[in-house]
C-alpha cells in the first residue's frame, strides 16, 4: 500500500513535491518561494473555487470505494440529514450530533446485523456539535456552551439543565466546537479561529481548551491553532496529538493540513506562521514583535498533510477486530476541499504511529471524489467526510453530513475488499507531506515552587508600591475580575534605588489550592523612568508605550492580565501585586512563563514592594 513517509527536513519536503506540483505552480511560484523578506511582501497568489458536486452514493458507486485488502464498508444508518461528530458508548449505542438540525442523536444496532435500527433524538441545542462519552457521561458542547448529563439504561439521557460551561467564545468563521476526555480526567475542547488569519481579540480562540470536568476550572492548554477539530490521545503514551487547519487563500498547494504535538503551554504559529516556519504575507505580528521571534517561539508540526483536505474527527484505534499494524494507529475523517484544484481530501487517512510516534500517513478508505463529465467542476463526491469513531465491537464509524449516511467500516478477512490498487491519496501529487520540524514538547520545569524565594532576594530595601483602584488589603473593583471586563487595575511605585534599569512586575494568587501560586500577570522590561501603569493595559506580547515592554502568560494560558476569578463560595483570596526594580533589562522573549521570568531575574533585583488587594465573587443567583 503506497505510504506517504514522514520527512525529516525543509529540503526533503522540497524532494517530496515532485514534479507534478512544480507543474501546476510555476506560474506564480508558492507563497513561501516569493516571500524572501516579511516585511517587503509583494507576492501573487493564485486561488481556486472549486466545489465537486454532490453525487448520491448508490450502491455502484459505493463499490468503487477502496480500502486495504480484507477491510469492508457499509452502510450503518442514512437518511440522517446532517450527522457530524460521533460518539460510541461501551455497550455499542452511538450518538451522532446534527449541527444543522440541532440535535443529538442516538442510533443502536439491537439485532447485530450491522445496520441501525433504533434512532431517537436525546438531547437537543441549537449548533450542538462535538460530543464525548466518558462511561455514563455525557458531554456535549455549542459555540459557547458544554453540557454534563447522564445516560440511563436504555441509552437516552437525562435532561441538559444548565451548561457547567458558558463562557465559550464567540464564533466566526470556525463555530464548530469538539471536546474529549483526557487520561487525567479533564476536558479537552477544541476553540477554533473567527477568521481565516486574524489577531483574535479573545485569547481563548485558535486554542485548546483544557476544562475541569464539572467546568469549575479553564485554561487554554495550547495556542495558536486555526482549527483543531480532529484530535485524540495516543492509547499507550496519553499524548495529545490533532490535525489543525491551513489557512486558505495561500494557494492550492499552501498552506498544508498540519499534524501537532499538542503540549501544555506551547504554541502553534497561527496565523502570522505556518508549516516550516514560513512567514504568512497577509498579516504581521503584534507591535514590537517580528516574524521571526513568533516562530522562535512557536512549535512547528511533526506532519503535514495535503493542502486544504480539512481534516475533522479524528480517532486512535484501541480495537483488537484490526489487524495487529492496524492498532495503536490515528485515522482521520477528510472532508474535502472546497478551494483547490485539483480536490483534495474526500478520504479518510491513516497516521502510522511507531513506538509513540507518528511516522508517514497513508490512504485508508479512497474513492468518495470522482471525475463527473456532467457537473461544471468536472468533479463530483459521494459525501463529505465528518466524523469519525470507534465502536465496542472494533468498527469504525465515519459520518457523511452532506448525503446523511454513517458508514460502518470492518475487518472481514482476506480478500473482503476493494481494489487495493485504486488506494492512493486524493491528489497529492505535489504535496509536501512530512515533519516540519522538530517536536519541541515542552516538559515542565522542576521546582518552580521554590523558585521565589531562592530568586527574588532583593539587595536593598523595599519600594513602596499602591494602586488607585484600590487601597491595601481591601476589594479589588470587579472591573478587573475575569468575569467582567476583566482590565488591569493601575499601580503605582516609587523610584527604585540607584542603578535600577527596569521594573518588572509579578501578581499572583497564593491561595489557590497548588503550588506555586496562580500567575495572573507578567509584565517586565519597564523603562526606569516609567513609575506607574494605567488601568486596562493591552494583552498584547509587546507595548508600543512604554516601547519595549514585554508581557508573558497567565495562568489562563493567555498573554496580559488576566483577572481575578477564584471559585464561588471561596473566602476572599489575596491578590499580590508584586514590583521589582532590576539592575538591567531583561533577554527574555514575550510570553514567557513564570519559572523563565523569575530565572531571568536572579541576581538582578535591587529593590522589591507590594500591594495586596482581595476578592471573591459574588453567586449571581444570590
Amino acid at each position: 500500500m503506497p505510504k506517504i513517509r514522514l520527512a525529516t527536513s525543509a529540503a526533503a519536503l522540497a524532494l517530496a513535491a515532485g514534479g507534478a506540483a512544480l507543474a501546476q505552480t510555476a506560474e506564480p511560484p508558492p507563497v513561501s518561494e516569493q516571500l524572501k523578506d516579511p516585511k517587503a511582501a509583494d507576492v501573487t497568489v493564485v486561488g481556486s473555487i472549486l466545489e465537486p458536486a454532490q453525487l448520491a452514493p448508490t450502491p455502484e458507486r459505493l463499490d468503487r470505494l477502496s480500502l486495504p485488502e480484507g477491510f469492508g464498508i457499509s452502510v450503518f444508518a442514512e437518511n440522517l440529514v446532517n450527522p457530524r461528530m460521533i460518539a460510541v458508548a461501551d455497550d455499542g449505542t452511538l450518538y451522532v450530533s446534527r449541527r444543522e438540525v440541532g440535535d443529538l442523536l442516538m442510533l443502536r444496532d439491537t439485532d447485530g446485523d450491522g445496520r441501525a435500527d433504533q434512532q431517537q433524538t436525546v438531547a437537543s441545542r441549537p449548533d450542538l456539535h462535538g460530543v464525548a462519552v466518558d462511561g455514563d457521561t455525557v458531554y456535549l458542547v455549542t459555540v459557547n456552551d458544554i453540557y454534563r448529563t447522564t445516560r440511563r439504561e436504555d441509552g437516552t439521557l437525562e435532561p441538559l439543565g444548565e451548561p457547567i460551561v458558558d463562557d465559550l467564545p464567540t464564533a466566526g468563521q470556525h463555530p464548530n466546537r469538539t471536546l474529549a476526555v483526557g487520561p487525567d480526567g479533564m476536558l479537552y475542547v477544541s476553540v477554533g479561529s473567527t477568521c481565516n488569519a486574524c489577531a483574535e481579540p479573545d485569547p481563548k480562540n485558535a486554542t485548546m481548551m483544557q476544562v475541569a470536568p464539572d467546568g469549575s476550572s479553564s485554561t487554554i492548554f495550547a495556542s495558536g491553532l486555526r482549527n483543531t477539530i480532529g484530535f485524540g490521545f495516543h492509547p499507550e503514551t496519553g499524548e495529545l496529538w490533532g490535525m489543525d487547519h491551513g489557512i486558505d487563500w495561500l494557494g492550492d498547494n499552501e498552506q498544508h493540513e498540519e499534524l501537532n504535538h499538542i503540549v501544555k503551554g506551547n504554541k502553534y504559529g497561527w496565523p502570522y506562521v505556518y508549516d516550516d516556519d514560513r512567514f504568512n504575507p497577509q498579516d504581521d505580528p503584534p507591535a514590537g514583535i517580528t516574524m521571526e521571534e513568533w516562530a522562535a517561539e512557536s512549535t512547528a508540526p511533526v506532519g503535514m498533510y495535503v493542502p486544504h483536505s480539512a481534516p475533522m474527527q479524528m480517532a486512535f484505534y484501541t480495537g483488537e477486530a484490526f489487524p495487529e499494524e492496524y492498532r495503536g494507529d490515528a485515522y482521520v475523517a477528510m472532508r474535502g476541499s472546497w478551494n483547490r484544484r485539483p480536490p483534495s481530501g474526500y478520504e479518510v487517512v491513516r497516521i502510522d504511529f511507531e513506538d509513540g510516534k507518528p511516522v508517514g500517513f497513508e490512504p485508508f478508505v479512497t474513492g468518495f471524489l470522482m471525475e463527473d463529465a456532467e457537473s461544471p467542476s468536472g468533479w463530483g463526491h459521494l459525501g463529505r467526510l465528518a466524523g469519525l469513531a470507534q465502536g465496542p465491537d472494533g468498527a469504525l464509524y465515519l459520518s457523511d453530513d452532506k448525503n446523511g449516511v454513517i458508514y460502518r467500516i470492518a475487518h472481514e478477512g482476506e480478500g473482503a475488499a476493494a481494489d487495493e490498487a485504486a488506494l492512493q491519496p486524493t491528489n497529492a501529487d505535489g504535496a509536501r507531506v512530512g515533519v516540519g520540524g522538530q517536536d519541541t514538547a515542552t516538559p515542565p520545569a522542576p521546582g518552580e515552587a521554590e523558585l521565589a524565594s531562592a530568586i527574588l532576594q532583593p539587595q536593598g530595601g523595599p519600594i513602596d508600591v499602591t494602586s488607585p483602584a484600590f487601597a491595601e488589603g481591601q476589594p479589588i473593583p470587579d472591573a478587573h475580575a475575569a468575569e467582567h471586563e476583566n482590565i488591569s487595575p493601575p499601580l503605582d511605585w516609587a523610584e527604585g534605588p540607584e542603578g535600577t534599569q527596569s521594573y518588572a512586575i509579578v501578581v499572583e494568587d497564593p491561595d489557590v489550592p497548588k503550588e506555586p501560586p496562580f500567575v495572573h500577570w507578567l509584565i517586565w522590561d519597564i523603562p526606569a523612568e516609567v513609575t506607574e501603569l494605567r488601568d486596562g493595559v493591552p494583552g498584547t506580547p509587546a507595548l508600543p508605550l512604554p516601547e519595549g515592554v514585554r508581557q508573558g502568560a497567565n495562568d489562563q494560558g493567555s498573554v496580559g492580565w488576566f483577572g481575578m476569578r477564584p471559585p464561588l463560595g471561596d473566602p476572599p483570596h489575596d491578590y499580590h501585586f508584586q514590583v521589582f526594580a532590576l539592575d538591567t533589562r531583561l533577554d527574555l522573549p514575550a510570553g514567557a512563563g513564570r519559572v523563565e521570568l523569575l530565572e531571568a531575574m536572579q541576581g538582578h533585583v535591587l529593590a522589591a514592594g507590594e500591594v495586596i488587594g482581595t476578592y471573591a465573587r459574588q453567586d449571581p443567583t444570590q
